[in-house]
Parts: structure tokens; C-alpha cells; sequence
């Protein structure tokens, strides 16, 4: 099936950041058959094609959220103030609470919070993550997803390590989806054993996915590596042998320059969570330098208990924000760039920058319409400008995933968000009883 979208100020994100005033994208079944302006599109082949006409808009690429645990929408406003919230609270209220049905319902209602804020991709680390996997199916978003690999009994496995069973078992049963990629998710270099990690890692190259981990966020985990090995966490999984192209690192705070270039060495990518990193306190990642290297950074949301939302218009700002202020320089990252890290940067990240993260002919037909109309939207200059300082999820008019429109006109096509929200509220009734074990953390 075809469609063609015309009437759209299109930034194609591509090498040359070609923009198209009045442009026109036409979709052929999941990939993207042209762009280019409306007379250019007067000569394209339109037989038989649906036409989506969005006067004003804003088309860019699906975004890419990097980092996320999408099954947490539970936790959502609880504990946000406490101290070492992850080991006091998080952990084991995961553990008491947590069920392979929660997990299924609260991805659902996750997926469809991104949908609606224009994120189109997703890289997730949690429990019973074929639950998720089905979720993504369901509502036809597009998700890498890793099964948590962790030193400590789980929600979905009572010995420690059980993970790395469930995680070979989820990608043979999953791995030949066209929405799904399967990877391996190794939770953090503090909370893994040397062993784990590499075995963990030999998984991920046996099936040829990606492996993703938690890396320099926590000071403890610093301390920690400093003690017992003398050197970084970032220099330990470097003498490991588990950097890799295939490796995505969430967070990476502290940094050291030998840090920086060993990562750009073996071309790791680092997903950028500067929500959830800035409202633990815990500080500011050095991007201008991993950039420098040629480290390829995308956006990440963190779970909605670390950072209280899926939505990366909200990262754009305060992402802005938080690298001008740290380094004192108004002109750091203009508003192009930030939004280039939320597409090109994500897909780069993934390893997928030849099917996601622009607006060419042949890639994945991904494609987010931004409306210009709502009172926030005007007047619109600089789209790019727009987009980071103006914009937030609520001004994502369409959305299409692999070429099937998802959001039109500001809702879901294929989804009810109330039935899907009622049915998560219906599920948390256990786990909010158990909440209440937390109350002077809650």
C-alpha cells in the first residue's frame, strides 16, 4: 500500500540536512519510496496511494529512545525523592510486587505514551521481556528488548543470573520478527560478575545482537572499581573484552578522557539519559566530548520511575539546558543537533543508522508529523528551534511505524489508551498493597 504525505515542511536528517518547505514523502508499504517537494512528487508514481495532508507540519524521522524500561510505568511518582532509591526500594518492590501480567499491561500502556510523543523505537531492559516483545506487536511499535541479566534473585527468576537463560530462550523464540530485535541486557558492571558480563557478552556474538549495560552512573560503582581493580568501570570492560560496535552503555556520567577514547576505539555507543541523571542529582554526561570522538549518543528516557516520562521533547530541553549551563556556552549544541541526536544520533547508537533515523528513499518508513497550529507552535521560524525549545508531545499530530500510520489527528488508530490504562490501573491493585510495605520511601 502506498501513502503520500504532502504539504509538510520536511527535515530529512540525512547527511546534507536537506529541508523540504513544501515537501512530500511518499511511503511504499514499510519503507519510504521518495522525498522531495510537492513538483518533484507531481512526477512520483501515486497510483492507488492514501494521501495524508498535514498543511504546516513538521515531518521528521520516528524518534529514538535508547535507553528504557518501559514496564516500570508502576512506579511512576513513587519514592522520587528518596535516597538510594534503587537498592531501598526499587529492587525489592520489584521483587514483591512484579508479575509477567503487570509487566505485559504496563509495556502496553508505555508503548503507547512513546507513540503519542512521537517515538517510534525503543531499546528496553526489563523482566519477562517477551511480554514486551508481544506488546510491541500488538501496537506495532518498534522495540530492541533485553531480559535483565543481574546477580540476585528476580520477578522472574529465583536464582541469581537466571536471566541469561530466559534472555537465549527470548531471542530464539523472537528473533525472526520484523518489529522486535531481541538483544542482551547485562544490568550494570556493579551488579554482574566479571564472568556474567563476558558470558553474557559471548551470547550477544553468538546471536549476532546487541548488548546493553548500565555503565558510570552511580559513584558507588566508581569507588567500587577503583578498589577492587584499580581502574574505571569503562577501562574494566574495555580489559574484558565486551566493548564492542554491538555495545549500547546507558548513562556513562563519569567519564574520564581514557574513558571517552576507549569507547570511540571500539565504537560503543551511549545512550544519554539526562533526565533521569539530573534528577538523581548525579550530574551532567561529557557529550561534547564523546562527539568530538566520533561516539555515536542517543537519547534515553530511563524507566517513568527514574525519569518520570517517555517522551524525548521533554530530554530535548532539558538536554539543552543542562550542557549550555555546564559549560557555560549559550552556542553549544544548536537546536539541529539536539534534534539530530534524538534520530541520526539513536539509530547510529543501534547500529541501525542504514534503515532508521532519516527521512531518505529506501529507509524504514518511520515518519512523525509535528503540528504547527496549537498556541505554543507560533510563530515557527526555525523548525529545528521549534522542535527543542517550543514543542512538547502533545503537538504530535501523526506517527507511522514501519509504513502503518499509528497516531493520527493526536490518537491511537489501533489502540483505546482508556481500556489500555484501565486495564494497567485494574492490574496494579497488588502491587500498590505492596507499595504500602515502602511508606516512609513513598
Amino acid at each position: 500500500m502506498k501513502t503520500l504525505i504532502k504539504h509538510v515542511r520536511v527535515l530529512t536528517m540525512d547527511g546534507e540536512n536537506r529541508v523540504y518547505e513544501d515537501g512530500c514523502v511518499l511511503v511504499d508499504g514499510d519503507r519510504i519510496a521518495d522525498v522531495g517537494t510537492g513538483k518533484e512528487a507531481e512526477s512520483w508514481d501515486l497510483s492507488g496511494a492514501a494521501v495524508i495532508d498535514r498543511k504546516g507540519g513538521i515531518l521528521i524521522p520516528g524518534l529514538i529512545n535508547t535507553h528504557c524500561h518501559v514496564s516500570m510505568m508502576p512506579f511512576r511518582t513513587l519514592g522520587d525523592d528518596c535516597a538510594d532509591r534503587l537498592r531501598r526500594f526499587l529492587f525489592p518492590l520489584e521483587n514483591d510486587a512484579m508479575t509477567r501480567k503487570l509487566v505485559y499491561r504496563a509495556a502496553k500502556y508505555g508503548i503507547c505514551e512513546m507513540l503519542l510523543a512521537g517515538v517510534t523505537t525503543f531499546l528496553d531492559m526489563y523482566y519477562f521481556e517477551d511480554e514486551v516483545a508481544k506488546a510491541c506487536e500488538e501496537l506495532g511499535m518498534r522495540g530492541f528488548l533485553g531480559e535483565t541479566v543481574i546477580g540476585q534473585p528476580t520477578c522472574d527468576s529465583p536464582e541469581p543470573y537466571g536471566g541469561l537463560e530466559y534472555a537465549e530462550e527470548f531471542i530464539r523464540q523472537w528473533n525472526h520478527s520484523s518489529l522486535v530485535r531481541p538483544l542482551v541486557a547485562p544490568h550494570a558492571t556493579y551488579s554482574v560478575s566479571p564472568e556474567m558480563l563476558k558470558k553474557s557478552f559471548d551470547l550477544a556474538e553468538k546471536y549476532d545482537t546487541l548488548y546493553t549495560i548500565h555503565v558510570c552512573e552511580m559513584e558507588h560503582e566508581l569507588k567500587k572499581f577503583r578498589t577492587e581493580y584499580d581502574r574505571t568501570p569503562v577501562e574494566f570492560l574495555a580489559d574484558l573484552g565486551v566493548l564492542d560496535r554491538r555495545t549500547v552503555a546507558a548513562h556513562c556520567v563519569y567519564m574520564t578522557e581514557r574513558d571517552i577514547e576507549l569507547f570511540a576505539e571500539h565504537q560503543t555507543g551511549v545512550a544519554h539519559c539526562i533526565g533521569s541523571n539530573t534528577k538523581g542529582g548525579r550530574g551532567v554526561a561529557p557529550v561534547p566530548a564523546m562527539e568530538q570522538q566520533g561516539i555515536a549518543v542517543g537519547f534515553g528516557t530511563d524507566g517513568a520511575s527514574s525519569g518520570n516520562t517517555l517522551d524525548l521533547f521533554t530530554l530535548f530541553k532539558l538536554f539543552a539546558d543542562f550542557q549550555k549551563t555546564e559549560y557555560h556556552d549559550r552556542t553549544l549544541f544548536p537546536a539541529g543537533d539536539i534534534v539530530r541526536t534524538g534520530t541520526v544520533g539513536g539509530a547510529r547508537a543501534l547500529g541501525m543508522e542504514r534503515e532508521l533515523g532519516s527521512v531518505e528513499k529506501g529507509k524504514k518508513a518511520d515518519l512523525v508529523i509535528v503540528e504547527t497550529d496549537s498556541v505554543n507552535m507560533f510563530p515557527c521560524y526555525n523548525p529545528y528551534s521549534a522542535l527543542v525549545y517550543s514543542a512538547n508531545a502533545s503537538n504530535v499530530d501523526t506517527v507511522m511505524v514501519d509504513g502503518r500510520v499509528l497516531v493520527r489527528g493526536k490518537k491511537l488508530v489501533n489502540a483505546d489508551l482508556e481500556t489500555i490504562r484501565g486495564e494497567l490501573a485494574e492490574e496494579m491493585g497488588p502491587f500498590m498493597k505492596a507499595a504500602e510495605n515502602y511508606g516512609e520511601m513513598i
